[in-house]
C-alpha cells in the first residue's frame, strides 16, 4: 500500500465552534453544480433541511454568505455560489494540498506500517 491509498481530510474550526470540512465544501460545489439547495441536497442523499441548515451555519459564519438563494417556485427559484462561496471552495482546497504535503513522510511510514491485506480506498 502507499501512501496514495491515505486520505487526509481536514477540518477547520471557524468562531463559534462552526467547522468547514470536505463534506460543507461538498455541499457548496453541489449546490455551485445543480444551482438548486434541494437537488444539491439530492445528490448527495442528505434532506433539504440538513442541506439549509448546513448553509446557513456557513452564510452566518462569514461577511458574506456563500451561498444566494432566489424565490420562485419550480423552474423559476434557485441557490448559487457567491464569490465568496467560491473563494471558501479555493482556500480549502489550498490548505488541504499544503497539509497533504506537509504530512508527506507521515503517511509513507503509516502505509508502511499497514497491512498488506488492507482494502485499498
Amino acid at each position: 500500500m502507499t501512501d496514495e491509498n491515505l486520505t487526509v481530510r481536514l477540518k477547520i474550526e471557524l468562531p463559534d465552534g462552526v467547522r468547514l470540512g470536505y463534506g460543507k465544501v461538498d455541499l457548496l460545489r453541489a449546490v455551485d453544480a445543480h444551482h438548486s439547495i434541494s437537488a444539491a441536497a439530492r445528490s448527495m442523499g442528505m434532506s433539504y433541511r440538513r442541506a439549509w441548515l448546513l448553509i446557513d451555519e456557513l452564510n452566518r459564519s462569514f461577511a458574506d454568505p456563500v451561498i444566494e438563494t432566489s424565490i420562485g417556485g419550480r423552474g423559476h427559484g434557485g441557490a448559487r455560489l457567491t464569490a465568496t462561496g467560491m473563494r471558501v471552495i479555493e482556500l480549502y482546497e489550498a490548505a488541504c494540498t499544503k497539509a497533504r504535503a506537509a504530512l508527506d513522510d507521515e503517511l509513507c511510514e503509516l502505509a508502511g506500517l499497514l497491512g498488506s491485506d488492507m482494502p485499498n480506498n
